[in-house]
């Protein structure tokens, strides 16, 4: 077994003492978070609810979920071929790890532990990885806001309908808000990668880089020479590195591909809520109004809340299946019984996978720590 290994800070302690503070934290959070979206339902009525669940379903579900992961696994090595070729292990493992990293974890940490680890065990430029990480949620936004177009026009939402979550009031207003937002970083993401994965716009950027320096003429030469070795040409470096994880986006036919596999990464993931729901009394919806459910739950979660989405996934999901006339406590059944199905294997499968190649959690967790502070 190859272990990967980490470079040691006098930090480190600390940071691995902040983790645990912060995990601690999570779970009071997710406690109370889940208090806020069943503090109006029966726990009796919802305890009885559960037993009549079919959980035979579980496994069928649960099985589809995962081979969502490796369809994602698929194509973030396809992205990756752009720059670097790895093998399916070599690229599913820790897109497990990073997901399971951003279940247990706040901040989505586990974005960064991807390209952390490539660098690691791969050579490839951390920047290279953070690149395709990006290019790969790119398509995840694209895709996810064609969907949500979707559901918008054909679902129809009483704009009274209004569940209150914390601070946030779960709405038609909140979701076209959350979908506005995500079209503009959509565009953002596009508009940076035209900049910087074009030859000419990323010359130009550089050059602007390198002249930074100048607009210090009240200092002194030493100064400015510094400044251009260790802040100027490291950032140029990054934009190259950078640059590179998004060489698939020249190619029409590879992004059409990528296309492809994003529309079958989501159509398996509403199937595997769909598998679900067949095993919970109450929930007789089609595999499209599972679909909207799914979006609907997706653009909630996109608001900032603990680790896991514990609680905001359940009153979104409520949301969403009361558009579908589904009651409180069968909603709150289905839609928790299905969260834990759809993270927990994650959690399992990422544990395994770290086990695997030798990587040791608190320490991945400790240098995505120390990039963040850099």
């Amino acid at each position: 077994m190859h272990a990967t290994s980490f470079p040691d800070n006098p930090g480190v302690m600390r940071i691995k003492k902040n983790i645990i503070i912060s995990l601690a934290l999570g779970i009071l959070l997710s406690a109370l978070a889940l208090y806020l979206s069943f503090r109006k339902v029966p726990f009796a009525d919802l305890a009885t609810y559960l037993t009549t669940i079919n959980y035979f379903w579980i496994l069928p579900s649960v099985f589809i979920a995962l081979i969502s992961f490796v369809i994602r696994t698929i194509r973030w090595r396809f992205i990756l071929g752009a720059a670097h070729t790895i093998s399916f292990w070599q690229a599913f493992h820790p897109m497990m790890i990073g997901f399971m990293l951003n279940c247990i974890l706040p901040g989505r940490i586990g974005e960064l532990a991807r390209p952390v680890i490539l660098q690691q065990r791969d050579k490839i430029p951390f920047s290279t990885g953070l690149a395709t990480v990006a290019a790969e949620r790119l398509f995840d936004i694209i895709l996810l806001i064609l969907l949500s177009i979707t559901v918008f026009a054909s679902v129809h939402i009483d704009p009274a309908l209004d569940i209150s979550f914390g601070k946030y009031h779960l709405n038609r207003e909140t979701l076209v808000a959350i979908g506005t937002g995500m079209f503009k970083l959509g565009a953002a993401l596009i508009a940076g990668i035209i900049i910087i994965n074009f030859s000419a716009t990323r010359k130009i950027v550089k050059r602007l880089i390198m002249a930074l320096p100048a607009v210090f003429f009240f200092m002194g030469s030493d100064f400015k020479n510094r400044m251009r070795e260790r802040i100027c040409t490291p950032v140029t470096g990054f934009l190259e590195n950078f640059a590179l994880g998004f060489a698939l986006i020249k190619n029409p036919k590879k992004v059409g591909i990528c296309i492809v596999l994003s529309i079958i990464i989501w159509s398996l993931a509403a199937l595997s809520y769909y598998v679900m729901a067949l095993g919970c009394p109450g929930i007789r919806l089609s595999y499209f109004e599972i679909m909207a459910v799914m979006i609907i739950i997706c653009l909630f979660i996109a608001l900032p809340s603990v680790p896991g989405y514990w609680g905001l996934w359940e009153a979104g999901g409520v949301f969403a299946l009361s558009l579908f006339g589904i009651s409180a406590k069968e909603a709150l059944g289905f839609t928790l019984v299905n969260h834990v199905i759809q993270m927990v294997p994650v959690i399992i499968v990422g544990l395994v996978s770290a086990m695997i190649i030798g990587v040791n959690v608190w320490q991945i967790s400790s240098y995505n720590e120390c990039k963040k502070d850099k």
